[in-house]
């Protein structure tokens, strides 16, 4: 395993959640003697290793003990990689291709094909964007119907041609505006989960942040599922479970635990089949290695399933996930 870059361990410093209090203050030390370090030559070197382990010790047994909502805190988290960044990454040569040939361009889902351990792939992300210009650019990875159409029609794209299709999932859900369902979104999201089913080449997905609801399974109908260890993956969001049934958005903690949508949980249910470990203190602490990490997964799954004969990657799809949720204890 690769050890996380010194630029990686402060990629998230800015932002803490309130669990990690303890941290933060410790890292604040940190940051004042490098700064005292820097101005007055004065040597800390000795001081700034023994608060990293500190920081190191309590970001490992925080991260052990996480609960389902602090999970779906850590899912959110703004500076975890994004699809951009996979692609950018894992893919050489990518090409990017845009439209749904009948209405427009949706930027919320990033698409093109490009080249993946020599591999020609067809890659899709719903990207959520890095910053606020982002964000509002990306929609916050909320598609639009234009945009489940758009991966729609390159999955079929890539069947054409017997091109596997990779997708990276992160979105709260799909967009809900008026003019989305003018559009058709929930046709629309149907269309790309139906395609997803009756695709004849290899399908992996990965679950790289928050994984909601119809917008996210629309480009999850895989026949390998992956998930990162503190990824969320749900029907709807702990805060809007909690408003219907409780009418408090204040009890997200117990409509989270209540909902089962942590890596942990799905991996039980059989509703997915892989977890990648992310780095100690989150994927956000550590970016490179978490994409490092995912691509040594995707090239495992794409190996074992160009092995496997187009029609029958089509039924154990389709079987897969007719069998969803069936001979399950809970």
């Amino acid at each position: 395993m690769h050890k996380a870059s010194e630029t990686d361990k402060l990629a998230s410093m800015s932002t803490f959640f309130d669990f990690e209090k303890p941290i933060a203050e410790i890292e604040g030390k940190i940051k004042e003697l490098r700064h005292l370090s820097d101005s007055d030559h004065i040597n800390i070197v000795d001081e700034v290793s023994t608060l990293q382990s500190k920081v190191e010790k309590l970001l490992k047994q925080t991260y052990s003990e996480l609960t389902p909502w602090q999970k779906a805190q850590v899912a959110r988290h703004p500076n975890r990689p994004h699809a951009s960044d996979y692609v950018r990454t894992l893919f050489s040569d990518f090409v990017p291709l845009a439209g749904d040939r009948s209405f427009g361009e949706d930027k919320a889902v990033l698409s093109g094909i490009g080249r993946f351990e020599g591999l020609s792939v067809m890659a899709i992300g719903l990207e959520k964007g890095g910053n606020t210009e982002e964000r509002v650019e990306y929609n916050f990875g909320m598609a639009k119907p234009e945009g489940y159409r758009k991966a729609a029609r390159l999955m079929k794209l890539a069947a054409h041609h017997g091109i596997p299709v990779v997708t990276f999932v992160e979105t709260p859900g799909a967009y809900p505006g008026i003019g989305a369902e003018e559009r058709g979104q929930a046709e629309a999201i149907a269309q790309s989960t139906s395609t997803c089913l009756s695709l004849t080449v290899p399908l992996v997905s990965v679950v790289i942040g928050e994984g909601g609801s119809g917008g996210a399974i629309a480009l999850a109908t895989a026949n390998h599922v992956i998930m990162l260890e503190n990824s969320i993956y749900s029907v709807i969001s702990p805060e809007g479970c909690a408003s219907i049934l409780w009418r408090d958005s204040g009890k997200a903690a117990e409509a989270a635990s209540a909902l089962r949508l942590t890596a942990q949980d799905l991996q039980k249910l059989n509703l997915i089949d892989e977890i990648v470990n992310e780095p100690i203190g989150g994927a956000h602490r550590a970016p490179q290695q978490t994409i490092e990490s995912v691509g040594s997964s995707l090239k495992l799954a794409l190996n074992n399933l160009k092995r496997v004969n187009p029609n029958e990657l089509r039924r154990a799809r389709q079987e897969k996930f007719a069998q969803a949720g069936t001979n399950v204890s809970l």
